[in-house]
């Protein structure tokens, strides 16, 4: 088959891009596919063309809204049959989607993978026509991977279950064992591999090896000298981010910082800023540039170590996408090793905590359903290590799910509840009279319980939601699910105690530490290196390139040798007596010794996000010390 007409005709380009033909030509085929290509390789193309071709529906799964809002806008303008399913939607919009999912008429469908888990939508889907499942950020699926999504796990039986005659699994950066096991866990032949190879010609690496004391002024002497264009700073923490924006400021510069910490409204000036050209210099945390797709950033600085080489590759790769010359340099000092490893550390969970989780679900019954978000704030664990936590008990069978629902809806009533009424038969009006009854009435909202409501009523859940439903449907009321629950049964066929599967939970979650871990140590030994620096990056991701003749290696300004690094600092008499003065308070949120280390190390956690520690003048006091020395000091009290 000729693609090139259609690559004109919808895309407007003459000429495909190294591996895409291969891609394409494995899924025209019927096979499934994996494509590993560079950041900006193309690789959206390898699923949006071949989705013209089948008759079916493609469905995209990608964790990027924004991606999803720029790809979906982008296809409409070429006419192109195209929609994306998230939060952000009214509902009227999302019936218009599942109309043309059922009708046809839809090619492509982008949906976040947690969407996938609920059962109402996986019903509209077993009645579509679907040739293609496109995997975007394929490496979350690995557990060895730098992405780990617990949802990415349920992906290869999902589209056995749908049926999908063939999957494409895609990915910037995954090392040979990450991509085997892509391959393995959606039955994709090593054959119908592509790589194009991880190299980037057009990108100078450079390391610059610094103390704390000198970095700022390294950074503002880097940023003069190099020739204008756009660029981001990469900074670990959000008040890093705020700071060094002022730095540059305060010489000359204008900055903008960007993080997670930051007003939504904030937060689009700024992204809106540097994509039209108005912001050249943008100092943001790694919650800025996913999904970013602009061609000509022409520099990329790491102010902070990058928490991975796989981090580093996708980060740094955001430059130089139009293929003209840009730089990407580390400021690389070894002081940030400690924070970087307190987030490590601070992610895993105790056993205690663990142990707790699997007695709650173990005894709540044959089936059940529970809060993710309760869990996480009674356990003092953070929510996607709860979803992980879950994710491992399916896999092994003990739990099995039956998908989420929403446990609470807020209603606003858009006219006179009498007036509401007056368009009902009179079982109706009683009916809804005395549903109103057990909701909480504010000034605009009323709040309902649907499990209280619904036993007050002496009815079915499902009557009570289809109730409020309809009166969003006829234009009466506006309304807000609340409360997200999931929905499980209990296995009767497994043979795990409480102690066994707090043990496997334990093990697992070690052992994704120790990668973590690694994956940091491994970012220091390319800083510290006397090798060419992109022939080391390509070679960790399973390809050979000659030296490349531009890094700072290749050009001799950067000689390798230790990082350099101030004094460590230990826990000294002062510091002793905070943790054992906030020991002996005892606070709720701080009973675990993990939790009080936290807490002085300056990691949020649920917990103390809920009683608003953070305000504390004690949280985050011990936030240079590193956090297995402040956790065992607080064990040993």
């Amino acid at each position: 088959m000729d693609y090139r007409k259609l690559l004109e005709q919808h895309f407007g380009h003459s000429e495909f891009r190294p591996g895409q033909v291969e891609v394409i030509d494995t899924l025209i085929a019927g096979r499934s596919a994996l494509a590993l290509f560079p950041t900006g390789g193309g690789k959206s193309l390898c699923y949006q063309l071949p989705a013209l071709v089948f008759e079916g529906l493609t469905l995209v799964v990608s964790p990027l809204i924004a991606l999803m809002k720029d790809q979906v806008e982008a296809l409409r303008a070429r006419n192109i049959s195209a929609a994306r399913l998230d939060s952000t939607l009214e509902r009227s919009e999302v019936n218009d989607i599942y109309n043309e999912m059922e009708n046809g008429t839809l090619k492509l469908l982008y949906v976040a993978p947690e969407r996938l888990g609920n059962d109402g939508f996986l019903r509209r889907l077993r009645r579509c026509h679907i040739d293609l499942m496109a995997v975007d950020e394929a490496h979350c699926i690995s557990e060895w991977g730098h992405n780990f999504r617990p949802d990415y796990l349920k992906l290869a039986d999902l589209a056995q279950s749908l049926k999908i005659p063939r999957v494409l699994a895609l990915t910037a950066t995954a090392t040979p064992r990450v991509a085997g096991q892509i391959r393995e866990r959606f039955s994709i032949a090593e054959s119908d591999q592509t790589q194009t190879g991880f190299s980037r010609p057009n990108l100078i690496f450079g390391i610059h090896p610094c103390s704390e004391s000198t970095r700022d002024d390294l950074l503002v002497a880097k940023v003069k000298s190099q020739s204008p264009g756009p660029s981001i700073i990469y900074v670990t923490l959000q008040h890093t981010a705020e700071r060094v924006a002022g730095v540059l400021k305060r010489a000359g510069l204008e900055a903008r910082a960007y993080h997670a910490g930051m007003r939504d409204d904030h937060r689009a000036e700024v992204q809106d800023g540097f994509m039209g050209g108005s912001i050249e210099i943008v100092v943001a945390t790694i919650a800025f540039g996913m999904g970013i797709d602009k061609s000509n950033i022409r520099h990329v600085y790491h102010y902070n170590l990058p928490k991975s080489l796989e981090n580093y590759v996708q980060e740094s790769g955001r430059a130089g996408r139009d293929g003209e010359l840009s730089t990407c340099d580390i400021l690389a000092c070894a002081d940030d090793l400690t924070v970087l490893e307190n987030f490590i550390f601070g992610d895993t969970p105790s056993t205690t905590a663990l142990k707790s989780l699997v007695e709650h679900v173990m005894l709540q019954g044959s089936e059940f359903s529970i809060s993710r978000y309760d869990i996480s704030i009674s356990r003092d664990i953070r929510p996607s290590v709860v979803s992980t936590a879950l994710t491992y008990l399916e896999l092994e069978k003990v739990i099995l799910p039956k998908g989420p629902f929403y446990g609470g809806y807020r209603v606003q009533l858009l006219r006179k509840f009498d007036e509401v009424l007056a368009g009902h038969t009179p079982g109706r009006q009683h009916f809804l009279t005395k549903l109103f009854e057990t909701g909480k009435k504010g000034w605009k909202w009323h709040s309902f319980d649907i499990a209280a409501s619904a036993n007050e009523l002496g009815e079915t859940e499902e009557r009570v939601r289809k109730a409020l439903n309809y009166l969003a449907e006829m234009g009466d009321a506006i309304i807000q699910p609340s409360g997200l629950r999931h929905a499980y049964r209990l296995s009767d066929q497994t043979e795990h105690t409480v102690n066994s599967l707090t043990s496997m939970l334990s093990e697992r979650f070690e052992e994704r530490e120790a990668g973590e871990i690694e994956r940091l140590n491994l970012v220091v030994e390319l800083c510290e290196s006397k090798q060419c620096l992109p022939r080391q990056l390509v070679k960790y991701f399973g390809d050979e390139v000659g030296d490349c003749g531009v890094c700072g290696v290749c050009t001799g300004k950067h000689g390798g040798g230790s990082l350099p690094q101030s004094k460590r600092v230990e826990i000294d008499l002062e510091m002793a007596e905070i943790i054992l003065q906030s020991h002996g308070e005892g606070h709720p949120a701080l009973r675990q010794p993990r939790q009080l280390a936290r807490f002085l190390c300056g990691l949020s956690s649920p917990a103390t996000t809920k009683a608003r520690l953070q305000r504390d003048e004690r949280f985050g006091v011990l936030a240079e010390v590193p956090f297995l020395e402040v956790l065992d000091h607080i064990s040993a009290l």
